[in-house]
């Protein structure tokens, strides 16, 4: 059984009330997704999130296939981290981290994502040339989503 993972971290030039804002709001998850994944909420939404909320989703990852997606939202700190995990979807597992931590100058927001692929081997081989480059171009896209909503995070150095 191979667990995988994608760690990521981006700066914004913003407060950590208004990453936790953004991010802890699911219908935000909508506009960080590329439209093509045809990313459209179920249920769940209608709350500010907490532990134990179910957010059901529908997600076009690839292939025109349409599928359903339902997360837990399974720990929260607020204005620190939480944890979504998905219930049911494409995945064997999801165990997805968000950590909002104040800088100089912004926030830095950490995505750490545990994943496994379902079908055994045949999921081993399809992983680095089908699911690792989607999911990397995801969170490409939100990367660069977050900049333009936000702005683009400058360091001491770059200011000078």
């Amino acid at each position: 059984m191979k667990i995988y993972r994608l760690h990521q971290k981006q700066n914004l030039p913003i407060t950590k009330q208004e990453a936790w804002d953004f991010l802890s709001d699911p219908k935000n998850l909508k506009v960080i997704t590329p439209d093509y994944m045809g990313f459209h909420i179920l249920s769940g939404a209608d709350r500010p999130m907490f532990a134990g909320q179910i957010i059901q989703y529908i997600v076009t990852p690839v292939l025109g296939i349409k599928t359903k997606w339902v997360t837990e939202i399974t720990h929260v700190i607020d204005g620190e981290y939480f944890v979504d995990e998905q219930r049911f979807g494409p995945y064997s597992l999801w165990h997805h981290k968000h950590f909002i931590k104040e800088i100089d100058g912004g926030v830095e927001m950490e995505d750490i994502i545990d994943y496994k692929i379902p079908m055994g081997i045949f999921g081993q081989l399809v992983h680095p040339i089908l699911v690792k480059p989607k999911l990397k171009e995801i969170f490409d896209y939100r990367t660069k989503k977050l900049e333009e909503l936000f702005g683009k995070f400058q360091s001491d150095r770059q200011k000078h």
